[in-house]
C-alpha cells in the first residue's frame, strides 16, 4: 500500500483534482438525464419509434440510475469508492460507445439502462471522493457547494448542449461525447494516489433482495405507464406489469422493515420533514423531467424548431433556475427552508399554469415569461430541499438520506417523463397541443402540492442559522 505522504503543497493540488474528477463525474451523469430529450426527433426519424419508444430511452437510463443508487453507495463504502468510482465511469463510457452505435431502438435501450447503472456507481462514490478528500471541515463544505453546483449546472444546461450537438454532429454524438469525458475522469481520479480513509463505522452490507424488489418494482411501474400509451390502461400487458408492481412493491416494504441493514431504512421516514423534503423532491423532478421531455418534442413537432432551436428555447428558463440556486442560499439563511419551498413551488406551479394557454399559438413570446416565473421558483427549491433534508436526518444517516432524497428525484422524472407521454400521446397527432396542456396542469398541480407539503410537513425549525455548524459535522458521511 502506498504510503500516505507527508502534509506538502502537493496535497491540496490532488484534492483539486478528485474535486475536478468528482465534479466531472456528477456533470456527465446528470447532462445525460436531460441532454438526451432533444434528440427525440431524431431518433424518431432514425429508428421510427413511437413516443413510448422514444419514453423508453429516457426512462431505461433513469430507471436504473434510481434502483442502484443506494446500493451502489453500499459498494463504495465495502470497496473503497474510488474503485466504485473508476470502474462506474469505465461501465458508463463502454455502455455511451455502445448507445452511439445502436442499430436499433431496442439495443439503444439496452445500452441506456447499463449507462444508468454505471451512473448509480459514479454519483455516491464522487461525493465521497469529495468527504475523503477535503478533511478541514470548512473547505470541504466549499467543495461540496462546489460539486451540488456543478449537478444543477449540468442539469439545466442539458437541453441547450444536446440540440447543438444534435444540429452539428448528429445524435450518436450525444452518446459518444461521454467516451473522452470518462477518460479525463478516470485519469483524474487515479491521480490521487492517497489510501482510502480507514472507515470508523461497520461497512454496510448489501441488501439484494430490497435491492432486487427495487428494481423489479420500478420496472414494472416504469413499463405499466409507458406501455399504456399505446395499449391502453385495461390492456392484459399493462394490468400485469400493475399488478407485478403492486407484488414486489409490497415485498420491498416487507423486505426493508423486516431486515437487519436495509438500503432504504425505515426509521428516516419518522421524521417529517424528511419525509415532505423527499416527497418534494419527486414531485419537483415530476415537472421538469416530463416537461422537459414533452417539450422538447412539442418544439420541433409542432413549432417545427431544429434541435438547436429547441435547445435554446430552455436557455431563459436555465438561466433563471441558475440564477435562483444563487440566491437561495441566503434567502433560507435569512427566512428558513420551509418559507422558500413554499414560494420556489408555489412560483414554479404558477408559471407552468399560466404556460398553458399560451402553447395553442405559434409565439414562443407568449411563453417565455411564464418559463421564466418557472425557472425562478424550481431554482430555489432545490438548495432549500436539500438544506431541509440534511436538517432533518440524523447524523449517522445523513448520507443514507442523500441517496433517498437523490433516489427520489429520478424516480419522479422517470414518472413525469412516463405520465407526460401518456398525456401527449404521438408527437404529430393533432392531439398533442391539448395533451401539453394537460402536462403543464399536471406539472403545475405537482408543485402547488409540493408547496403544500413544505408548509405543512417541513418544520420552521429547520432554520439554517445552525446549517454551516451541522453541515459540517455531517458532511464526512458517504452517500450511500
Amino acid at each position: 500500500m502506498t504510503p500516505t505522504p507527508p502534509p506538502s503543497g502537493r496535497r491540496p493540488s490532488r484534492s483539486a483534482l478528485t474535486l475536478v474528477a468528482a465534479c466531472l463525474g456528477f456533470v456527465v451523469v446528470i447532462l445525460d438525464v436531460s441532454v438526451v430529450n432533444v434528440a427525440t426527433k431524431a431518433l424518431a426519424a432514425e429508428f421510427g419509434g413511437s413516443i413510448s419508444g422514444l419514453e423508453w430511452v429516457i426512462n431505461g437510463y433513469t430507471l436504473t440510475f434510481a434502483a442502484f443508487l443506494l446500493t451502489a453507495g453500499a459498494m463504495g463504502d465495502r470497496f473503497d469508492p474510488r474503485r466504485i468510482f473508476v470502474g462506474g465511469f469505465g461501465l458508463f463510457a463502454a455502455a455511451s460507445l455502445a448507445c452511439g452505435a445502436a442499430p436499433s431502438l431496442g439495443v439503444l435501450v439496452a445500452a441506456r439502462i447499463l449507462q444508468g447503472v454505471g451512473a448509480a456507481m459514479i454519483v455516491p462514490s464522487s461525493l465521497s471522493l469529495v468527504n475523503a478528500g477535503f478533511p478541514d471541515p470548512a473547505r470541504r463544505a466549499r467543495a461540496i457547494s462546489v460539486w451540488a453546483a456543478a449537478g444543477g449546472l449540468a442539469l439545466a444546461l442539458g437541453p441547450v448542449v444536446g440540440g447543438l450537438l444534435v444540429d452539428a454532429l448528429g445524435w450518436r454524438s450525444v452518446f459518444y461525447v461521454n467516451v473522452p469525458l470518462a477518460a479525463v475522469g478516470i485519469l483524474l481520479a487515479r491521480a490521487d494516489a492517497r489510501p482510502a480513509p480507514a472507515r470508523t463505522t461497520a461497512r454496510r452490507s448489501l441488501d439484494l433482495p430490497g435491492q432486487l424488489l427495487a428494481v423489479v418494482a420500478l420496472g414494472a411501474l416504469t413499463a405499466a405507464t409507458v406501455e399504456a400509451n399505446g395499449r391502453g390502461w385495461t390492456s392484459p400487458a399493462v394490468l400485469g406489469y400493475a399488478a407485478v408492481f403492486a407484488v414486489a412493491l409490497a415485498g420491498f416494504v416487507t423486505v426493508e422493515r423486516r431486515g437487519a441493514d436495509p438500503m432504504l431504512p425505515p426509521r428516516l421516514f419518522r421524521h417529517r420533514t424528511f419525509t415532505a423534503a423527499t416527497l418534494v423532491g419527486a414531485l419537483l423532478n415530476f415537472a421538469f423531467y416530463g416537461l422537459v421531455f414533452v417539450l422538447s418534442v412539442f418544439f420541433q413537432e409542432a413549432w417545427g424548431y431544429a434541435p438547436s432551436t429547441a435547445g435554446l428555447a430552455f436557455l431563459p428558463m436555465t438561466a433563471a433556475v441558475m440564477a435562483a440556486n444563487l440566491a437561495s442560499g441566503p434567502l433560507v439563511r435569512r427566512y428558513g427552508a420551509r418559507a422558500v419551498l413554499v414560494v420556489g413551488n408555489s412560483l414554479a406551479a404558477l408559471g407552468y399554469l399560466a404556460a398553458a394557454p399560451a402553447v395553442g399559438g405559434h409565439s414562443y413570446a407568449a411563453v417565455v415569461t411564464q418559463f421564466l416565473v418557472a425557472g425562478a421558483g424550481l431554482g430555489l427549491v432545490v438548495p432549500a430541499m436539500t438544506n431541509a433534508m440534511l436538517g432533518a436526518a440524523d447524523p449517522a444517516h445523513a448520507g443514507v438520506a442523500s441517496g433517498v432524497l437523490n433516489a427520489s428525484r429520478q424516480i419522479g422524472g422517470l414518472l413525469g417523463v412516463a405520465v407526460m407521454g401518456l398525456l401527449v400521446g404521438d408527437g404529430a397527432s393533432a392531439g398533442f397541443v391539448p395533451g401539453l396542456r394537460a402536462a403543464l396542469l399536471w406539472a403545475g398541480g405537482a408543485l402547488a402540492l409540493g408547496a403544500l407539503l413544505s408548509a405543512v410537513g417541513v418544520r420552521p425549525a429547520a432554520r439554517p442559522a445552525a446549517v454551516p455548524a451541522t453541515a459540517a459535522r455531517r458532511a464526512p458521511a458517504p452517500v450511500r
